[in-house]
């Protein structure tokens, strides 16, 4: 199970890049609506298996936070989807996944290269 910390206002993501110098930060950007959402959102928590140290995952909630979610894709350059991952290193988006492409061995790949 994944100990989500909710990603709610600008506050929690400065939190968010300030933590990211001291361990990655993992954002999921989650459609409730959506159902690609929810089995990307299944499957990270399925095949979770980072210890606390690792990795700081976040949730946000893209329909009660669409103007968050418009800030974190201008923030990082990245372009929006839904769902999206992005790890985030140092303040930098190191890496982005949407859909189908959100995996653990996704980000497990990811943090050996980061």
């Amino acid at each position: 199970m994944i100990d989500w910390r909710p990603l709610q206002s600008e506050e929690d993501l400065q939190a968010l890049v300030q933590a990211s110098f001291q361990q990655p930060c993992l954002i999921l950007k989650h459609s409730t609506r959506c159902n690609i959402s929810a089995i990307a959102k299944f499957r990270l928590e399925d095949d979770w298996n980072f210890p606390p140290e690792q990795i700081i995952p976040y949730y946000l909630d893209l329909l009660n936070h669409r103007a968050l979610s418009g800030k974190i894709a201008e923030q990082f350059q990245v372009h929006h989807e839904s769902p999206q991952i992005l790890l985030i290193k140092d303040g930098e988006c190191v890496f982005d996944a949407s859909h189908f492409d959100i995996s653990v061995a996704e980000v497990t790949e990811q943090l050996q290269l980061a």
